[in-house]
């Protein structure tokens, strides 16, 4: 008897806080993916102070095709513990950030994806400055770009957009990292791990709908400070 080929999952972990009135939006256009793989889906609360748990839970009690969801809430520790904790529990053989807001868009995964699916990488990430859209205010495209001068100045490394949000990695790779973080120092801290470890990052073009502070961003001046201090950190230790 031959027994069918397993069909890969991708696991698209989505750290959310306060994100009720768009995150749906962003669950819907996940579940419309027809990428040939299966997609597990799981949204950590990071201790709302809105109706986002509440919201995510309704939308799993939908019947969604290729699709498993699961939903944790904990309390507030910043998003980058909300990341860590979906890493932790994920299953994929590949996993995917995706933020809550409508920022990014989940039909570039198939993009994401090409080079990890022919064997090419074994991370991708998805380049803004690439891609064909606005860049957004120009103080967090000054500062995303000189934190990821800072990244190849100190690693060696070729990226154009270091802290994107879009990181596509192989699950087993990803949760063989021992991460720290706690609020948006994910993103150097996992890069600058991976580099060390010898992985290349490839890069490909995404598009990117930038929001303003006043439409509820949540990222501000001094995480880019902190974003430096981790590319040295763990250079230097």
């Amino acid at each position: 008897m031959i027994e069918a080929a397993r069909l890969e999952t991708l696991s698209v972990v989505v750290p959310a806080y306060n994100e009720g009135r768009t995150i749906t939006q962003i669950l819907d256009r996940v579940a419309a993916l027809r990428l040939g793989l299966h997609i597990e889906l799981i949204v950590v609360d990071d201790g709302s102070k809105d109706d986002t748990a509440d919201v995510v839970r309704a939308w799993a009690q939908k019947a969604h095709e290729g699709l498993s969801v699961r939903v944790i809430s904990k309390p507030n520790g910043g998003k980058g513990s909300a990341v860590r904790k979906g890493i932790e529990v994920s299953t994929g053989d590949y996993v995917i950030i995706q933020d809550a807001d409508l920022e990014y868009d989940p039909e570039d995964y198939a993009r994401l994806l090409e080079p990890m699916l022919a064997g090419d990488a074994d991370v991708v990430y998805g380049s803004r400055v690439h891609g064909p859209d606005k860049r957004g205010q120009a103080k967090f495209f000054y500062g995303g770009r000189l934190v990821t001068a800072v990244t190849n100045l100190l690693y060696g490394s070729h990226l154009s957009d270091e802290p994107t949000c879009y990181k596509l990695f192989r699950g087993p790779l990803l949760r063989s990292i021992p991460l720290t973080c706690t609020g948006f120092e994910f993103c150097p801290e996992v890069t600058a791990k991976v580099l060390r470890a010898g992985k290349r990052i490839a890069e490909v073009p995404i598009r990117y709908h930038p929001r303003s502070i006043e439409e509820g961003k949540k990222i501000r001046a001094m995480d880019g400070f902190w974003a430096l201090w981790e590319l040295l950190k763990w250079r230097l230790f």
